[in-house]
């Protein structure tokens, strides 16, 4: 079974097997970066992660259920794994044309519907009394299969499956009517805490608005996510782990939710609000990127003569992990200890893959450059600004190309070279019509320097920003600190 707990200070080990939550996001990650960013990964890896979903879909009802080990039975129904489910099965169906990830997804969704009343809650006392499994009662509609709404969208693109489709929207109503109101206001007594679950189902509303054209829900979104949203993030994509009063640990983030953030961020721009569309790239420059564990040189391996699998190698093994960061480093201010849960990996690089997607787009309309990173396609091919010295694109098939123009930019005054036609600028991008083919169009402005404040709940961080790369954060003498500080 999966590890789901990683911590690496002042102590490190591995721990906490979770079948019914860790795989789904896993697979998610694992089989969306292999067709997307082009990594191989281990087909050994992706059996075992689908035997483990599997285990927690083999008790007494079709639902993922709690297990604390391969052999022993089914513990609790805790609807808030409901999405980690799909996410396993979805990919399982998309990429590798599982039949069983169809029947147990389908038998899921019979089963969701059998017990869960739309105009209520679950049905914990027929589940106990029929299947004899005590059920997590103390959550939110939000905490729980609220969360699973963009999972099912996803299964749908995947399968055509209706019955996916059907439970989405019936999740989304519900979600309507009693929790996400018209204003974009925010109240953790409905919500809940658990700032992920709302940032997800949010994520999940946006994909639900993306595949069904409906511009009513997407305008419920948009207004959460500029007035609710606030309530848990900053103004870098930085979002607390949980929204509970000012207390020692509040510059404690999690990069789940960092990554739902960016994921809805990414369709609003596509949808025409590019300012969102900044708000993307400032999350990936500022927060997203720098705070992926990769200097492992801190980590001190555990005591370990009996070579226990979880205190084994961990420093290695845990390269590359998201956790919960502070916006300045690793270890927020109050934290005794630093943790990088593999469940926050595989939520994190699900998100990456898609900002992978949206960085350049060609559909009908042409070429859209959206986010400002080296990239390649079969399309076009761009270099940053931020690692060259100016911003450059080589357009491979005839096509109009709009290029996203940061809002710290006039874009009336800038260089563009390569060009018979003067170029204008709409709605926040640079318009050419008949780019070159083949032939680099150069685009150049300066990286504008800025300071803003991050206003947490316990203090304000002053930070300055290059572009829209962080360039100095002051950091209060704290360890483990990703930028200069300021």
């Amino acid at each position: 079974l999966p590890y789901f707990r990683v911590i690496v200070h002042p102590e490190a080990y591995l721990g906490m097997p979770m079948p019914d939550h860790v795989p789904g996001r896993h697979i998610n990650a694992l089989l969306n970066a292999a067709e997307f960013a082009d990594i191989e990964v281990d087909e050994d890896v992706i059996d075992k992660h689908a035997a483990a979903n599997y285990l927690s879909l083999s008790g007494p009802v079709a639902l993922s259920l709690g297990r604390q080990d391969c052999k022993g039975a089914s513990k609790t129904f805790y609807p808030h794994h409901i999405r980690e489910t799909f996410h396993a099965l979805c990919p399982l169906v998309q990429y590798r044309n599982s039949e069983r990830a169809h029947n147990c997804a389908a038998a899921c969704i019979d089963t969701i519907f059998e017990y869960f009343d739309l105009e209520g809650d679950w049905d914990y006392d027929r589940l106990e009394r029929e299947h004899g499994l005590p059920g997590h009662r103390d959550g939110t509609f939000i905490t729980g299969v609220a969360r699973a709404i963009g999972p099912l969208v996803k299964y749908y693109r995947a399968s055509g499956y209706g019955p996916a489709l059907e439970l989405a929207i019936a999740l989304k109503e519900k979600a309507l009517a009693e929790v996400f109101e018209e204003d974009g206001s925010y109240d953790a007594e409905v919500f809940g805490t658990h700032a992920h679950s709302t940032t997800c189902t949010l994520s999940s509303l946006a994909q639900l608005a993306d595949l069904s054209g409906d511009a009513a829900l997407l305008q419920r979104v948009k207004a959460f996510f500029d007035r609710g949203l606030w309530e848990m993030r900053d103004e870098l994509g930085w979002s607390v782990e949980g929204t509970r009063s000012a207390d020692e640990r509040s510059d404690e983030g999690e990069m789940n939710n960092t990554g739902d953030i960016l994921e809805t961020a990414l369709i609003l721009g596509r949808w025409g609000y590019s300012e969102y569309y900044h708000d993307a790239e400032r999350i990936l420059r500022c927060h997203l990127l720098p705070a992926q564990l990769r200097d492992i040189s801190f980590v001190r391996e555990p005591d370990n003569p009996e070579g226990i699998d979880r205190l084994t190698n961990v420093a290695a093994r845990v390269r590359g992990c998201f956790g919960f960061p502070a916006p300045y480093g690793h270890q927020p201010i109050g934290n005794q200890r630093i943790r990088f849960n593999t469940d926050v990996v595989g939520g994190t690089v699900g998100s990456l893959c898609e900002a992978l997607r949206e960085v350049a787009r060609f559909e009908k309309s042409g070429h859209w450059v959206n986010l400002l990173f080296d990239h390649e396609t079969p399309f076009v091919k761009i270099e940053s600004p931020y690692t060259h010295t100016a911003l450059r694109i080589w357009v491979k098939k005839p096509a109009p190309l709009f290029v996203r123009i940061p809002p710290w930019v006039d874009c009336n005054a800038l260089q563009v070279g390569g060009l018979e036609k003067a170029p204008h600028c709409a709605k926040g991008y640079l318009v050419i019509a008949e780019p070159p083919v083949n032939r680099p169009i150069k685009i150049e402005f300066p990286l504008a320097v800025q300071e803003i404040a991050l206003k947490h709940q316990a203090r304000t961080i002053r930070t300055r920003l290059r572009g829209d790369a962080v360039e100095a954060m002051e950091n209060f003498g704290a360890d483990l600190t990703f930028f200069d500080p300021l």
